[in-house]
């Protein structure tokens, strides 16, 4: 519980001119000592009311701002108020009750709850934790959730560089039983508290939609498939021929059970995509549908220009597999990269590939996805859908343009 009146005091250097609720440590003037997590009160340099939030001096987010309102304290029923309004957007708005059991409910400062993520797999509720503030509600979270899907089981983690940073301990639960989930007529199993996110991309539910979609009496390409999300809902939808790559094992083993699930049959490959897609590409095999969306390559902006070329690299190779006037629907989750920086990505890698594409499409993440205007950070995930033109650009070097993208170009 937070009463305002006996909370800490943060001063910031400067006036505060934008709504984001990230403030970084530069900009804080080093408070007295105050736990990890604590909730405090921030003024500006000229002593005027900031918000209300976390304070953490060891991470470089040195507070969240969660209200600006002074008469609203940090406690439950702030939890249960935030939360409602998220779970009300989902069931209500969206009613994505009518389509999916898997769905996010929680989608950090997109709900105005920074630091935190939470997803809904049918009966399980997995929480992920951001920030040592919102580590220390833990209980408080649980039972709000507890109260609004009854009968649901819980699991809570944090990454270890996550926790690292922030300085708390989220030490590791059991791990759930992986369960069944059901979203527009398909079903998939997933694994909470797996490698890979939350237990399952959710945030690609609405893409796997249209791209089944354009896939019905087509054959597809599923690069970096990771459980099969893609492959497995085109192939539902009536397309004729489905491949499937990823170079993870465990989750090939699940796209497998995935597709068995559905009774469909696909042929998933444990692969590293360069090497099997060079050795493929000579024999002449091409696909009407290729998607590729490959886990998240960097955090580290120091590394971006070198995600970048991979990215290029990736983009490049898997655009020659698709068949002349095919579809090829081209995915980043780094949000480091921006929507500008991964349509030059595509523009380059149709370039290089002598693959002139039209862009039919650009998406994100769903609605259970929402971001706010003033903070972009949750806007993460870009989806481009593209058509390869059947005529073939001759020319030996785009005009203006370097004959090769590098890390220095990326700059």
């Amino acid at each position: 519980m937070s009463n305002p009146s006996e909370l800490p005091v943060v001063r910031l250097r400067t006036e505060r001119k934008n709504w984001h609720p990230w403030i970084f440590q530069k900009m804080v003037d080093r408070p007295p000592r105050i736990p990890p997590g604590s909730v405090v009160d921030v003024v500006d340099r000229t002593g005027s009311f900031v918000g209300r939030g976390f304070y953490n001096g060891h991470s470089r987010i040195a507070l969240r701002i969660l209200t600006a309102d002074p008469t609203e304290s940090i406690d439950e029923e702030f939890f249960r108020r935030s939360i409602s309004r998220a779970v009300a957007l989902r069931r209500d708005w969206l009613q994505l009750d009518k389509i999916t059991n898997a769905y996010r409910l929680i989608h950090s400062e997109g709900d105005g709850l920074s630091g935190l993520v939470v997803d809904r797999f049918g009966e399980t509720i997995v929480i992920e934790f951001f920030s040592a503030g919102m580590f220390k509600f833990r209980e408080v979270i649980r039972t709000i959730f507890a109260e609004l899907y009854p009968h649901s089981q819980f699991y809570w983690f944090a990454e270890e560089h996550v926790a690292k940073q922030e300085s708390f301990d989220c030490y590791p639960q059991p791990l759930p039983p992986p369960n069944v989930i059901s979203e527009n007529g398909v079903k998939f199993r997933v694994a909470p508290g797996s490698k890979h996110k939350t237990g399952f991309f959710v945030d690609q539910r609405d893409n796997r939609q249209f791209v089944a979609q354009l896939a019905r009496g087509k054959s597809l390409l599923d690069l970096c498939c990771n459980t099969g999300g893609f492959a497995v809902s085109a192939k539902v939808l009536g397309a004729t021929e489905v491949q499937g790559v990823d170079l993870d094992e465990q989750a090939i083993e699940l796209a497998k059970q995935n597709a068995r699930l559905n009774g469909v049959e696909i042929k998933f490959t444990q692969a590293d995509i360069f090497a099997w897609l060079r050795d493929i590409l000579p024999l002449g095999r091409r696909w009407d549908v290729v998607v590729l969306d490959p886990a998240k390559m960097t955090r580290d902006r120091e590394s971006l220009p070198l995600a970048l070329k991979k990215y290029l690299d990736m983009n490049r190779l898997s655009l020659q597999a698709v068949k002349a006037g095919g579809i090829f629907v081209t995915c980043s989750c780094t949000g480091l990269v921006s929507e500008e920086m991964f349509l030059d990505v595509v523009r380059r890698a149709a370039w290089q590939a002598n693959r002139p594409v039209q862009i039919l499409k650009i998406s994100g993440a769903g609605g259970d996805h929402p971001y706010l205007a003033h903070a972009e950070e949750s806007r993460y995930l870009k989806c481009v859908v593209c058509r390869v033109i059947e005529d073939k650009i001759t020319s030996p070097r785009e005009p203006h343009s370097p004959p090769e993208p590098t890390s220095e170009d990326d700059r």
